[in-house]
């Protein structure tokens, strides 16, 4: 008889929330995202990360719904599952949750189901944070827009985004500092590391995932919708052994609010590129390369207007969903050529940045060349830039 090591580790999926924001028929939790529901996606990706006791809390007159939907998710792991009614507040929940966790567990995460689609390297991140000494940690994403100050619908101050980063779950604590914060704890804080912060104990970053987003409005649900629906290729490739290639290309007009979004990087001082998102031609053009090579469309065809969810979004969002798109279609990405026109911004000083980021986006090496046109036509003018991509994929 083969006997199972006892985990060390917990993960507290809170998904006792009504979700009034959603507008759902339901809690939030249980509401629908693709062919199953929230808390199931969230619970697939928990259980796609490292091995740990999961203890789900929910509303009390749905404890049997979240036990059916854990046991769907767990598998032949059911015995990792402990269900739990929770409180009236988020933070009763979570103490809920941290009273069913073992005695062994030394490590215990707390994770939003309404984060439905967090990978789960951010798991990993996060439990390999605290193994290695850190008393608690919280995944993290820069934040990119610019922010300002608002008093009676007037802007008061530009707010510096330098120090700032924006919190996501599953965050991680050692156990038993996470029971010594909830058990003196004097009021409601909106997450566990700003309890665990006024307690008098360090919070470390590590990083987070774009796909980690909280799904609370109707427009987030239907965001996390795009990225679950099944993927049938435009036009049916013939499989075969051989690489496929794509061309892609991307033009558009500076005269877009905010600083310049190019090639995945900020260009600080330089006048912003007008488009349906960040207006990144680089970025674009990557995308219809590579989907043009998998048979799947263009960037119109997966990420158009009628996208609402990439309005404003930068690069790292539509190279991630396109790797995406192209694994659930059969290939992977080889590589990409692509080569920026343009008389602003200079690259050559930030050339390596901007390839280090668009392919640890992409999921595969990028090049990036750049050159002017010598004073002619559209980019030469300096009205606006354009973008020209070459890329390789293989079947799986």
């Amino acid at each position: 008889m083969t006997i199972l090591a006892v985990p060390r580790v917990a993960v507290i999926v809170v998904a006792a929330g009504s979700g009034t924001r959603l507008s759902g028929a339901g809690p939030k939790a249980f509401v629908g995202l693709g062919e199953h529901s929230i808390l199931r996606h969230a619970l697939r990706g928990v259980f796609a990360g490292p091995p740990a006791q999961v203890v789900v809390v929910a509303p009390s007159d749905r404890v049997g719904d979240a036990r059916t939907e854990a046991d769907e998710a767990a598998g032949s792991r059911g015995d990792l599952v402990t269900v739990v009614a929770g409180g009236q507040t988020r933070q009763a929940s979570v103490a809920a949750g941290l009273g069913a966790v073992w005695p062994d567990v030394q490590t215990v995460l707390v994770h939003d189901a309404a984060r439905a689609l967090t990978p789960p390297d951010v798991f990993a991140r996060v439990i390999s944070a605290v193994a290695s000494g850190q008393d608690a940690v919280l995944p993290v994403l820069p934040v990119v827009d610019t922010l300002k100050r608002v008093a009676a619908q007037t802007v008061v101050a530009a707010v510096d985004r330098a120090d700032l980063a924006s919190a996501q779950t599953p965050q991680g604590f050692r156990r038993d500092i996470l029971d010594l914060a909830y058990r003196d704890a004097t009021a409601e804080f909106t997450d566990d590391a700003a309890l665990v912060q006024a307690a008098g104990f360090p919070v470390f970053t590590v990083a987070g995932d774009e796909r980690a987003f909280k799904i609370t409005t109707p427009s987030d649900l239907e965001r996390a919708e795009s990225l679950v629906s099944p993927i049938t290729p435009v036009h049916p490739a013939v499989r075969s052994a051989a690489p496929r290639v794509g061309m892609g290309t991307d033009v558009h007009a500076f005269g877009g609010a905010g600083t310049l979004w190019l090639a995945g990087v900020e260009w600080p001082g330089e006048r912003g590129l007008h488009g349906h998102s960040d207006g990144d031609a680089v970025a674009h053009a990557i995308v219809d390369a590579v989907l043009a090579a998998a048979g799947l469309g263009d960037i119109g065809t997966q990420f158009g207007t009628e996208h609402p969810e990439y309005a404003g979004a930068h690069a790292a969002a539509f190279l991630g969903r396109t790797r995406e798109l192209v694994e659930a279609a059969g290939y992977r990405i080889g590589n990409v050529s692509v080569q920026v026109q343009a008389n602003r911004p200079r690259f050559a000083a930030r050339r390596a940045e901007a390839e280090q980021v668009l392919s640890a986006a992409l999921g595969a090496p990028v090049a990036v060349s750049a050159t002017t046109t010598d004073g002619r036509g559209f980019t030469g003018t300096g009205d606006g830039g354009a973008a020209f991509a070459v890329a390789v994929v293989l079947p799986l």
